[in-house]
């Protein structure tokens, strides 16, 4: 205060120029500042000048001078902002080094090192761009009706799959798709007609396991179920999409719980009212339904029968196995959930295309590999019809030898050209409507000659199936074929209308090809068409019918005896193995077994179907 009062009431002739002297000396000192570290001690230096000098009429440029000189004496030193931005990296910025202070360079270069290393641990912590664009949105809350379904979903689990697929397993799945309703109706998502046909097709696969006994087929349609329900919850429609949608389920397994568990904590703070009267009457309808139940089932025997046939049977033994299948389901059933209320976005991945390339660079190998398959197409139709007899007798090959040679690198041959399109399209010239028209005659001829392909691969097959019967592997393979074939001929629609909806009707194709295979039931083609050869020419493989599964009883039950019984053997012991099993539990394929296996036993002995070699060991293929 008296310092202010002092200053204020100078008077004489070095008060203007002391005054002028302590705006330059601001002045400068303001340079310094706004310098930072990068002005060096010249700038302050000379703002001190201006300072002291107290008076003059060169002060001020004095310290002009100095901030002047202090500012370039590092230049290419790095910025005030850079240097104020990186401050707390490493804790206080060091000050610039000076020519000859090899201290205060190396405090310099340490501060540097310490700054890219932070701005590299940042970079790794920072969450990748594709995951960024994949997250999904904050899903709404979760609603009491999908709880109730989730939690409906674990009990049927729990109680339906314990003793083995079929029925149960469709009946544990409704609730969850209902719980996954109910979640995007909450989240207001609308069903699209692909979403409504995927969700039809997914509760279809998942009604093999109750009409067939087999599991291949069963395991089968489970995987195309759990494809077809990923698509029918995220909604996807491209190749990235559709390929990565079920990885969709792992993350909402996590998030799914979270999900479920905020919910019922944010219900729990709420008043009693709202859920006390929903537990006293669940409560007290259990409570009836045993006390009654009870007294029914002792006044009358037909009930009680009905009862347990009804009642999945439960002991204390498999405790734990129920307890795990109710927690598998309640998460499954959640995880459906939350997919449907916020889906990852797949479909915003998208693939690069390659850099295109001249037509000449980009058809010739095309053009060359086309007439290498015109040429074997055009030995095959010489084949097909000159006869197998002169085929046969120029190569020195058997029947079943020239049907076998070649039938897996045709296989082989038809995986890759789809391989070879895929990479085509990729690099194709793109250079307008006539480099469009090219590739499509380019690729279009291909496809059309791997088309010849396929009916040769099936064509052999078929000679194969005639000269040594018909096996699992051999249908399998044979249904992969037709299926391949049926891509191929997407491919070229999708060359002539557009390729946008072409992933969807892969994956379709690909689901519709396992469902009609699963109900064709495999196991009763390989049984009857080997009863049929059998009826031919007398060749039945007994041996290889032990492995098959109830499936094929109703085509083996036509033999004659004692090969029916033979063929009935191994499949007998293992239905008597298994001893009764629920209804829940059973496939159609497996009571219709029962049922002939019952009305018709085995009646031949062991001694006679081991003559007849029914327990000898054979080749798969």
């Amino acid at each position: 205060m008296s310092d202010q009062t002092d200053g204020a009431d100078r008077t004489g002739p070095g008060a203007g120029a002391a005054d002028a002297a302590g705006r330059g000396a601001a002045g400068g000192a303001a340079e310094a500042s706004a310098a930072g570290p990068s002005a060096g001690p010249g700038a302050a230096g000379g703002a001190s000048a201006a300072a002291g000098s107290g008076g003059g009429p060169g002060a001020a440029a004095t310290g002009g001078a100095g901030a002047a000189a202090g500012a370039g004496s590092d230049a290419g030193a790095p910025t005030a902002a850079a240097a104020t931005a990186t401050a707390g990296v490493g804790g206080a910025v060091p000050p610039q080094p000076t020519p000859g202070d090899a201290a205060a360079w190396h405090a310099w270069q340490e501060h540097l090192f310490q700054q890219r290393a932070a701005a590299a641990r940042a970079k790794a912590a920072a969450p990748a761009d594709w995951t960024v664009r994949v997250r999904p949105a904050e899903a709404a809350p979760v609603g009491t009706a999908t709880l109730a379904a989730a939690l409906v979903a674990g009990l049927a689990s729990a109680l339906l799959l314990g003793n083995g697929l079929g029925l149960g397993l469709l009946l544990a799945v409704v609730p969850a798709a209902v719980a996954a309703y109910a979640a995007a109706r909450t989240a207001r998502r609308t069903a699209r007609p692909w979403s409504v046909a995927w969700a039809v097709g997914c509760l279809g696969l998942l009604a093999i396991p109750a009409l067939r006994d087999s599991a291949w087929p069963s395991t089968l349609a489970i995987l195309a179920a759990v494809l077809l329900g990923a698509l029918a919850l995220h909604g996807s429609r491209t190749w990235p999409g559709i390929g990565l949608s079920p990885i969709g389920f792992l993350e909402a397994a996590v998030s799914g719980v979270g999900w479920a568990w905020a919910g019922l904590r944010s219900r729990s703070g709420g008043s009693r009212d709202r859920w006390l009267p929903v537990a006293k009457a669940t409560a007290v309808a259990a409570a009836l339904l045993l006390v009654f139940g009870a007294l029914f089932a002792s006044a009358d025997a037909a009930f009680a029968d009905l009862l347990g046939d009804l009642t999945p049977d439960v002991s204390v033994g498999d405790g734990p196995v129920r307890v795990v299948l109710f927690l598998a389901g309640t998460v499954l059933a959640l995880a459906a959930a939350r997919v449907a209320a916020a889906p990852m976005r797949w479909d915003r991945l998208k693939a690069a295309p390659g850099k295109p390339r001249s037509r000449v660079e980009w058809a010739l190998p095309l053009i060359v590999l086309d007439l290498l398959f015109a040429g074997f197409n055009a030995v095959q139709l010489t084949v097909l019809f000159g006869g197998y007899d002169r085929v046969l007798r120029s190569t020195g090959l058997t029947y079943a030898e020239y049907a076998r040679q070649g039938f897996w690198q045709l296989l082989c041959a038809t995986l890759l050209t789809l391989a070879v399109i895929a990479l085509a399209l990729r690099w194709a010239p793109r250079g307008g409507a006539g480099d469009r028209r090219f590739v499509r005659v380019v690729l279009g001829s291909l496809c059309a000659l791997t088309l010849v392909v396929v009916a040769a691969v099936l064509r052999r097959m078929d000679l194969y199936v005639d000269a040594y019967g018909l096996t699992r592997l051999r249908v399998s393979v044979a249904a992969v074929e037709l299926w391949l074939g049926l891509v191929i001929v997407l491919i070229m629609a999708a060359g002539v209308v557009g390729a946008r909806w072409l992933p969807r009707a892969v994956a379709g194709s690909a689901a519709v090809a396992v469902l009609a295979f699963a109900l064709l039931s495999p196991d009763g083609m390989v049984a009857e068409r080997n009863a049929a050869r059998f009826q031919q020419d007398g060749k039945i493989d007994l041996a290889y019918f032990q492995s098959l599964s109830a499936d094929a009883v109703p085509a083996l039950d036509g033999l004659p005896e004692p090969q029916r019984s033979c063929a009935l053997r191994g499949i007998a012991d293992g239905l008597a193995e298994a001893g009764d099993v629920p209804w829940y539990a059973t496939s159609l394929g497996e009571y219709r077994a029962r049922q002939i296996l019952r009305e018709r036993p085995v009646t031949a002995s062991y001694e006679v179907c081991s003559r007849l070699g029914a327990f000898g060991s054979r080749v798969a293929y």
